[in-house]
C-alpha cells in the first residue's frame, strides 16, 4: 500500500451516491488507460492504493451503504469496486499534487532523453541531464503531469532541437574482458543492452558486442572498467557489418 500523502482521490457519482477511493496518481491513470499491467509490471492493486476500502467521503472516512454498492457495482468487495471507480470516475488532484506529479514526470522525461540523446556537434557525446533541463526551460516546454513521460518524448525533442543539437541514436560497442574478470564481469556487461554476439577467446578472455542508447555510453565504460579493474578493452563498432568479434 501507499501512504495517504501520496494518494489522490478517484471519485464516481452514480445512482445518487458518491464513491471515492484513494490511489497512486500514476497507477490511477494507468488503470484508466487500461495499461496498468504493462506500466506497473509485478505490482498488484493493493500495492498502489492507500486503503482497501470504498468511501462516500474519503476525507471524513464515511462509507456508502452496502445496498448502494450492490446496486451500482453488483458486489460489496472493495478490491472489485476500486478499479471500477477509477475507470468510470474522475481523478481528483490538488494543485500541490499536480505540481508534484509534473515535477516527477519532468525528471523522468529528462532521464529518458539524457539516456538516449546525443550531441551530434560534439562527437556524439551525451547531453548531461542539467543541460537538457535548462534547454527545456529555455524552450518553454511544459510537461503534462497526466501523460506518461515516454509519450512526451517526441514533443519534447521537437521543442529542444531549436535550442540544443540533439538526436536519438544507439551505439554498438565491443568489449573484451581479460580472463581473470571474464567469468564474473560478462554477466553484467551482457545485461547492459542488447547483446549482438559474444565469443570466448583461447586465452580465456570474453568478447561481447552490445548495443545500447548512445547517451548511456559513459555508464557503459564505467561498468566495464569496474568489472575489469580497468583492464578491459573497448571499441565502437561503426558498421553493423563489423559485428564479428575479434
Amino acid at each position: 500500500m501507499i501512504s495517504l500523502d501520496d494518494a489522490v482521490t478517484a471519485q464516481l457519482e452514480s445512482h445518487g451516491e458518491r464513491f471515492e477511493v484513494l490511489v497512486d496518481p500514476d497507477a490511477a491513470l494507468a488503470i484508466k488507460r487500461g495499461t496498468f499491467d504493462e506500466e506497473f509490471e509485478g505490482q498488484e492493486l493493493e500495492d498502489v492504493i492507500a486503503a482497501e476500502d470504498v468511501f462516500e467521503d474519503a476525507a471524513a472516512g464515511d462509507r456508502p451503504p452496502e445496498s448502494a454498492l450492490e446496486e451500482v457495482f453488483g458486489t460489496t468487495d472493495p478490491m472489485e469496486i476500486i478499479p471500477e471507480v477509477i475507470k468510470r470516475g474522475e481523478i481528483q488532484i490538488t494543485a500541490e499534487q499536480r505540481r508534484e506529479m509534473q515535477e516527477q514526470k519532468r525528471k523522468r522525461l529528462i532521464n529518458i532523453i539524457a539516456r538516449n540523446g546525443i550531441n551530434p556537434q560534439q562527437n556524439d557525446t551525451p547531453h548531461p541531464p542539467e543541460r537538457i533541463d535548462r534547454a527545456l526551460e529555455e524552450a518553454g516546454y511544459t510537461v503534462d503531469p497526466m501523460t506518461p513521460a515516454q509519450q512526451q518524448v517526441d514533443d519534447a525533442l521537437d521543442a529542444l532541437r531549436p535550442v540544443i543539437p540533439i538526436r536519438f541514436e544507439e551505439i554498438t560497442v565491443a568489449a573484451q574482458l581479460p580472463a581473470d574478470y571474464a567469468g564474473s564481469g560478462q554477466a553484467k556487461v551482457r545485461e547492459f543492452g542488447d547483446l549482438e554476439r559474444e565469443e570466448w577467446q583461447n586465452d580465456g578472455s570474453w568478447v561481447g558486442v552490445v548495443t545500447f542508447p548512445a547517451g548511456m555510453q559513459n555508464e557503459f565504460y564505467e561498468l566495464v572498467n569496474e568489472v575489469s579493474s580497468g583492464e578491459a578493452e573497448t571499441r565502437v563498432v561503426k558498421d553493423k557489418d563489423e559485428l564479428a568479434t575479434r
